[in-house]
C-alpha cells in the first residue's frame, strides 16, 4: 500500500493538514460513510508511527473489518472513495482561499434562484472581496470578467432598454485577460526558443497583439499587460537595453501586484536578459543582476512554497562573490540556509561557504569543507572538482594538483550522463591548466600562445580565473 496513490498524497500532508482533512471526511455534508472514516484513521495513524510492520490489503482490511472475510473488489472500492474524498478536500481547501470565486459563485446562486433581497448585498460583497484582493494579473481580469457578466445577468430583467449597462466592462475585462495571458504564454515560449530547444509554436493573433499594444498610449493598459509586453520587446530585442530598463522598472513598483509564483517568474524573465547580457562579455549587467536578486529578496519573492531553491541560492552566492560583496554573501546563507530542502541542505552550504572562503583566499578553509561532504548532485560535484583545481594551484599544491588532473579526467570519461558541452568546459580547464603549470613566469612565447587559445576557445570552465592566472604570469 506504500506505493498506492492514497498513501502517496496523504504523506505530504502534515499534521495541520491531516486534521482539516479528516474534519472534511467526518462531516456528514461530504461524507456519509463511516467505514471512510476509519479507513482514512488507519492510514493516518500508519504515517504517524514509526512501525516497521507489513502495511497490506488483508492487513488493513482486519482493522477495518475484523469480523469479515477479506474482500478485494470492496476493498479497493473504499481505496476509490477515499482517494475521491481526499482530492474534493484539495479542491475545497483551494476554493476556500478564493474569495472572488465564492462571491462570483453566489451571485450565480442569486441570480437563478431570483432572490432580489440578497442583490445588493451580494454586490456589494463581490466588489469588496475583489478590491482587497490586490493581485492584478490575467487571471484577476478573468475573475473581472464574470463579475461584470453576473451583475450585467443580476440586473438584465430590472433594466430598461434606454438604460446604460456594464457590457463595455464585460468587453473590457475580457480583452485585458487575453492579452494579458497570450503575451504571456507568448514569452514562455520565446524563453524556451533562448535557453532550449526551439519548438516553433504558433501564436494566433500575437503580432496583432503586439501592434495593437505598440500603436496604443500603453500607460493606459493594465500592468500585467505592461509587464510582459516589455518583456518580450527586451528578449526580442536585445541590444535594446531601453526595454530592459523599462521591464525592471515595472518590476521594482509592481512585482507585488501578482501572484508570488508569477512575481518570481517576471524577476526569472529580467535576470535571464542580464545573464545572456553577461554572457555576452557586457559584465556592467553583473550589478543589475545583483540588484535584481536583492529586490526579489527584499520583497519576498525568492522562497516558493517556504522553500529556496538550491540552484538560486548558488546564483545569487556566485553573483555576490563575483562583486566582492563577501560579508553580504555569508550573511545570506547564514540567513537563509534553513530555506533549503533539507536532503540538499548541507551540500548546498558546504560548498557555497567553500566558494566565499576561495574568493576571500583564505584556502586552508575551502580544501577541507570540499572533502567534508559527497556531492551526490552533479554540477555540485563538477564545480567542487574545478575549485579545488583552482585551490591546490593557488596554494603551489603540485603534486595533488597533477593526481586531481587525472582522477577529474576520469570522472568525465566515465560519467556518460555529464552533458557532451560541459565535459568539454571541464576537459578544457584541465587541459589548459596543466599547461599553465609548466609554463614558467618569463616565457613569453609560451604564455602568448596559451593566451591566444584561451581567448579564441569558448567552452572553458572557470574561463575568468583561468585568465586572471595567465595574466599574474605576463
Amino acid at each position: 500500500m506504500y506505493n498506492s496513490k492514497l498513501y502517496s498524497i496523504l504523506e505530504q500532508f502534515n499534521k495541520y493538514e491531516q486534521n482539516r482533512c479528516r474534519k472534511y471526511i467526518q462531516s456528514p455534508y461530504f461524507n456519509k460513510s463511516q467505514d471512510l472514516i476509519d479507513l482514512y484513521e488507519i492510514f493516518i495513524k500508519r504515517l504517524n508511527s514509526s512501525s516497521q510492520k507489513p502495511f497490506t490489503k488483508e492487513v488493513i482490511w482486519r482493522k477495518l473489518s475484523p469480523k469479515r472475510p477479506f474482500d478485494d473488489v470492496r476493498f479497493r472500492k473504499y481505496c476509490s472513495d477515499l482517494l475521491k474524498m481526499v482530492e474534493n478536500y484539495l479542491g475545497q481547501e483551494e476554493y476556500e482561499k478564493d474569495s472572488i470565486s465564492q462571491a462570483i459563485n453566489t451571485m450565480k446562486s442569486i441570480r437563478q434562484r431570483k432572490l432580489e433581497k440578497l442583490h445588493n448585498n451580494t454586490v456589494k460583497k463581490v466588489r469588496r472581496s475583489s478590491e482587497k484582493h490586490g493581485i492584478r494579473n490575467a487571471e484577476y481580469f478573468l475573475q473581472q470578467y464574470h463579475i461584470e457578466r453576473e451583475l450585467y445577468s443580476l440586473n438584465y430583467f430590472e433594466a430598461k432598454r434606454s438604460d446604460r449597462s456594464n457590457i463595455e466592462s464585460i468587453s473590457d475585462n475580457l480583452d485585458y485577460f487575453y492579452f494579458a495571458e497570450k503575451l504571456r504564454l507568448y514569452y514562455v515560449g520565446l524563453i524556451q526558443g533562448t535557453f532550449g530547444t526551439p519548438q516553433n509554436y504558433n501564436f494566433l493573433f500575437i503580432e496583432q497583439v503586439i501592434n495593437q499594444i505598440q500603436n496604443s498610449d500603453n500607460s493606459k493598459f493594465p500592468v500585467a499587460i505592461r509587464m510582459y509586453y516589455q518583456i518580450i520587446l527586451a528578449t526580442r530585442e536585445m541590444d535594446n537595453e531601453v526595454h530592459y530598463y523599462k521591464m525592471k522598472e515595472l518590476l521594482e513598483q509592481f512585482a507585488l501586484d501578482f501572484p508570488k509564483e508569477e512575481a518570481y517568474a517576471l524577476y526569472n524573465s529580467a535576470i535571464n536578459y542580464c545573464i545572456l547580457k553577461i554572457n555576452g562579455g557586457n559584465n556592467l549587467f553583473l550589478d543589475e543582476l545583483f540588484d535584481l536578486y536583492n529586490d526579489q529578496i527584499k520583497k519576498e519573492v525568492f522562497i516558493i512554497n517556504n522553500e529556496l531553491s538550491p540552484w538560486k541560492f548558488k546564483n545569487i552566492v556566485v553573483i555576490a562573490l563575483r562583486l566582492g560583496k563577501y560579508e553580504w554573501t555569508e550573511s545570506f546563507i547564514n540567513t537563509y540556509k534553513d530555506k533549503l530542502p533539507e536532503a540538499s541542505r548541507e551540500n548546498a552550504v558546504t560548498y557555497n561557504l567553500a566558494q566565499v572562503y576561495f574568493y576571500q583566499k583564505r584556502y586552508e578553509k575551502v580544501i577541507p569543507l570540499l572533502h567534508s561532504v559527497e556531492y551526490e548532485d552533479l554540477a555540485y560535484n563538477l564545480g567542487s572538482k574545478a575549485m579545488l583545481i583552482a585551490t591546490y594551484y593557488e596554494t603551489d599544491e603540485i603534486e595533488p594538483l597533477h593526481s586531481l588532473f587525472e582522477s577529474f579526467r576520469t570522472y568525465l570519461n566515465r560519467h556518460k550522463d555529464i552533458p557532451a558541452n560541459r565535459r568539454k568546459n571541464y576537459s578544457n580547464l584541465i587541459k589548459y591548466t596543466k599547461r599553465l603549470t609548466k609554463i614558467r613566469p618569463r616565457e613569453k612565447a609560451a604564455l602568448k600562445k596559451l593566451k591566444e587559445e584561451v581567448e579564441s576557445t569558448k567552452n572553458i570552465a572557470s574561463i575568468n580565473w583561468l585568465k586572471e592566472k595567465i595574466s599574474e604570469l605576463e
